[in-house]
C-alpha cells in the first residue's frame, strides 16, 4: 500500500519580515443568528461577520479555513454565544488578539403617531467583540434614520424650511457586567431628533410629523450634541463613538458631525 507523502502546512512557514499584522482573516461571509429584542421575542436574521485575528511578525500566514469551521459549529449565533465564539476563534488560531464583528438588520414594530397603523422598521446593527489577551471588549453599533430640519432655513424663510432624511450612528462600548436593549440606542437617537421616521404613515400621521419636525429644527450640531448628552447620562456606557449625517435636500453634499467620549473612570480600549 502506498502511503501518501504529508502535505506542508505553508501558512506556517516562518517569515523573516519581521512585520506583525494587525488583522488577518475573512471577511462578508454570512451566517444565521439568533437576537432577542426588547418585547422578549427572538428574531432570527442573516448576519454578514468579519473576522480576524493578530498575526506575528514570525508566521508567513494564518489558517482561512479554521475561521469559517468555528463560525458553522454555532447553526445560529446569538448575542449570548458571541463571547465563546470569540474565545475560541482566538484559541483555534493561536493569536494574542482577535475582532469580530457580525452586522444584521434589526426590526421594530413601529405605530404611526396618530391613526396607531403599525409598520415595521429597520435598523442597521453591529455587535462588535474585541480580545486582546485577557481583556475583552463588546461594542454595539447601530445606524438609526431620523428626520432634521434646519433652522436657519426656518428662520429666514417666509414659509416652509427645508428638512431631510438623517442617519445618527451609534457606537457605544458597554460597561462590565451590564446589558443594554438595541432598542434603547434607538430610542435616545429617535427622541434627540427632530422627527423619527416610520414605515407608514396616514394623512393625519404625515401632517403631525411635518408640523412636529417644523417644532423642533435642530442643525446636525445640536442633533448630536442632544444625542451626546443622553449618552453621557447612561452609566451601562463606558465609552461611545457617534457619528450625525443629514443628506442634505437643497445641497449636493452631506452635513456631518462626531463626538467620542471616554467616560471618567473608563480606560479607552482602540
Amino acid at each position: 500500500m502506498t502511503t501518501s507523502p504529508p502535505i506542508e502546512d505553508v501558512q506556517s512557514r516562518p517569515d523573516a519580515r519581521q512585520l506583525p499584522i494587525n488583522r488577518v482573516g475573512i471577511k462578508d461571509i454570512r451566517h444565521p443568528v439568533r437576537v432577542r429584542d426588547r418585547s422578549s421575542a427572538e428574531q432570527h436574521t442573516v448576519a454578514t461577520f468579519a473576522m480576524y485575528v493578530q498575526l506575528p511578525h514570525n508566521f508567513k500566514g494564518t489558517h482561512m479555513s479554521r475561521f469559517v469551521e468555528i463560525l458553522h459549529r454555532e447553526r445560529e449565533v446569538s448575542v449570548e454565544s458571541f463571547p465563546k465564539l470569540l474565545a475560541e476563534m482566538t484559541r483555534r488560531l493561536d493569536a494574542q488578539s482577535g475582532h469580530i464583528e457580525m452586522g444584521f438588520s434589526f426590526f421594530v414594530m413601529k405605530k404611526a403617531p396618530v391613526s396607531g397603523v403599525e409598520s415595521l422598521m429597520d435598523y442597521q446593527v453591529s455587535l462588535i467583540g474585541e480580545i486582546h489577551g485577557d481583556c475583552v471588549d463588546t461594542w454595539v453599533r447601530v445606524v438609526v434614520p431620523v428626520t432634521s430640519l434646519c433652522p436657519c432655513s426656518k428662520k429666514i424663510s417666509d414659509y416652509g424650511a427645508h428638512n431631510q432624511r438623517s442617519h445618527i450612528t451609534i457606537r457605544a462600548r458597554l460597561a462590565e457586567g451590564t446589558h443594554l436593549w438595541i432598542e434603547e440606542l434607538i430610542d435616545i437617537a429617535e427622541q434627540e431628533a427632530s422627527c423619527e421616521v416610520y414605515g407608514i404613515l396616514k394623512r393625519p400621521d404625515e401632517k403631525y410629523v411635518t408640523e412636529k419636525a417644523y417644532d423642533n429644527p435642530k442643525f446636525v450640531e445640536d442633533i448630536i450634541r442632544d444625542v451626546a448628552g443622553r449618552l453621557n447620562r447612561e452609566d451601562r456606557i463606558a465609552e461611545y463613538e457617534l457619528e450625525t449625517e443629514n443628506f442634505e435636500s437643497i445641497h449636493n453634499h452631506s452635513a456631518y458631525a462626531q463626538i467620542t467620549n471616554v467616560k471618567d473612570g473608563a480606560t479607552r480600549r482602540r
